[in-house]
């Protein structure tokens, strides 16, 4: 039914339907970005600016210390860190020494850390200090192939009085550094002091695995996403052309922490076409980030809808300049419209762009044009190289029409590998259709006439009631018209009364404006205007109102927590 690809006609000018197959590796690009923009600033961190000449020499004395120890091709590198300078020092070093990465979130718990360290078969861990007290130190003996440990602290980059002053002030977290029976301990500073700027030749290709990245879900333990240097390297050149991205020309800036792939590629994106970036350690402090914005001018923006919300709400931001801005781009998340709104108006109109994607797919599968037309409320159009369908949600075998809700697959360059050791797993995933592999998404949506893609739910969040589907996300963006919704996720609770059903439940957390009004009454006002703004089966039959809703590492609503028996 699809196979026409609609979206064709609304690329932009000078973007073609496809990209080159990857004939490089992202290791080629780094040492191509680190030769044509040696003099160029690579990032800005806390007011420190490393350029890319420096880079290029820290990443090359990791790299020589992963080559010391016989660290190479099929062997993986954990990085345990928030966004500083060291995890793209570790990075680069890491993939040209010939190693996969795998980011470790600086949120898991001793267990979780564990369960991933062991999975990945992980050799070397980059931590931070304080994590390596608190928790490596309850763990080391449950990870046997780790061997190396590499802990490092937040501010070690940072000039001697900011790094003292910090520590003394306890604004800075600090953790102290013990040996490990059976392990090597090395600390970041003393390795790059050790070791000399030789990276060891390495014959990396564009199927060699480039990362490992993890992907949660709502059942089973996380899984790892093989990703090649062919996969990333697509989706990078698929975005530049997408975006009009000069090389070595722009500046990003971005919340998304790198241990999630959409901070990654966007770190990653920096390193490798030459741009500058400005390192947000904690997206929570809006004002260290708009301190930022005003000091180093950003032309591209990369954030979850509600950390642009937080921003929208931080005085300092509606004072920016965002002449220069050319793109805030808006993903991993449903964004309000009432919010989308509000940013496009401060930024500029046409400058905020949704996007979809998804760890498997390196990450971008969809996006808005850049200059032409955009359709709030959709994640867009599928990006060059890119073959989407909506099939049936209950054989996945049929393609449905346009207009109709059904799960998206996809095929293209940027899909992943598979899932690492784990082949049933990644046979559900990846499956054959007349001779061609497909990944399904387990996202549900619509596709219109013009081949633009609106997400409808996760196939996960979609509840029964009572054999109706409702859709989460549908439920949700009425209720944000509503005046007293700050934010509020809808999740379904078993039925008592009838096996197999759910009962929709609201959870809500009330706007400003609302938190000191009585609470049974702004329950019957939004039980009222439920009843008259959705069909009998998607009304809430419960609401709960809680000071602040579970906001996942990457500040999505964390729809798990919430759930009982989570």
């Amino acid at each position: 039914m699809h196979d026409e690809k609609p979206w064709l006609k609304h690329y932009d000018a000078g973007v073609a339907p496809d990209v080159p197959a990857a004939d490089t590796t992202y290791a080629h690009m780094l040492e191509e970005s680190f030769s044509d923009f040696a003099d160029r600033a690579a990032l800005h961190f806390m007011g420190v600016t490393q350029k890319f000449r420096e880079l290029d020499l820290l990443s090359r004395r990791f790299a020589a210390f992963l080559g010391e120890i016989g660290c190479g091709p099929g062997d993986v590198v954990g990085i345990n860190l928030p966004n500083t300078p060291q995890y793209l020092i570790a990075h680069a070093g890491a993939l040209r020494a010939g190693c996969a990465a795998t980011g470790v979130s600086p949120l898991l718990t001793p267990k979780e850390m564990a369960y991933q360290l062991n999975d990945c078969g992980a050799r070397v861990l980059v931590t931070l200090d304080a994590i390596f007290e608190q928790r490596v130190t309850k763990i080391h003996e449950k990870v046997a192939k780790l061997s190396h440990i590499v802990p490092t602290g937040i501010a070690d980059f940072l000039p001697w009085p900011k790094r003292t002053l910090g520590r003394l002030l306890k604004k800075i977290p600090t953790g102290k550094i013990s040996p490990l029976p059976g392990k090597t301990v090395i600390h970041f500073r003393r390795l790059l002091e050790s070791y000399p700027p030789k990276a060891p030749k390495i014959d990396i290709k564009p199927e060699n695995i480039c990362l490992i990245q993890y992907t949660g879900g709502t059942t089973g333990m996380p899984k790892g996403a093989e990703l090649t240097h062919g996969n990333m390297v697509s989706n990078l050149l698929q975005s530049k052309q997408w975006l009009d991205t000069k090389r070595g020309g722009e500046i990003y800036i971005s919340g998304f922490p790198f241990f999630h792939l959409a901070g990654l590629m966007y770190g990653m994106s920096g390193m490798g076409l030459g741009n500058t970036q400005i390192l947000i350690p904690d997206p929570r402090n809006t004002k260290h980030i708009c301190d930022e914005f005003a000091r180093y001018l950003p032309t591209a923006m990369a954030n979850v809808p509600s950390l642009y919300q937080m921003l929208l709400a931080e005085p300092m931001f509606k004072t920016l300049n965002f002449t220069q801005v050319k793109a805030c781009l808006s993903g991993a998340a449903p964004f309000p419209v009432d919010s989308f709104s509000a940013l496009e108006a401060l930024v500029g109109e046409g400058k905020v762009i949704e996007v979809y994607g998804m760890t498997e797919a390196s990450p971008l599968l969809t996006m808005n044009p850049f200059r032409g037309l955009k359709k709030i409320g959709t994640v867009g159009i599928p990006i060059q190289s890119t073959h989407m369908k909506l099939m049936d949600l209950e054989t996945g075998e049929r393609e449905v029409a346009v207009g109709e809700e059904g799960e998206i697959i996809a095929r293209g360059p940027q899909i992943m590998k598979g899932y690492w050791k784990k082949p049933e797993e990644t046979a559900h995933a990846m499956r054959s259709i007349r001779g061609e592999t497909w990944l399904y998404t387990g996202d549900v949506a619509k596709m219109d006439a013009d081949g633009y893609f609106t997400i409808v739910d996760r196939a996960k969040d979609m509840l029964n009631v009572g054999g109706f589907k409702v859709f989460s996300k549908e439920v949700e963006e009425t209720l944000y018209e509503h005046p007293a919704i700050q934010f509020c996720a809808v999740i379904g609770l078993p039925n008592p009364e009838r096996p197999g059903s759910e009962v929709v439940k609201a959870v809500v957390q009330l706007s400003a404006n609302f938190k000191d009004k009585d609470r049974d009454a702004i329950e019957r006002e939004l039980m009222q205007y439920c009843h008259e703004n959705m069909a009998p089966y998607k009304r809430p039959k419960s609401i709960e109102f809680v000071e602040s809703l579970p906001l996942t590492a990457v500040g999505k609503v964390d729809k798990k927590a919430l759930r009982p028996n989570k």
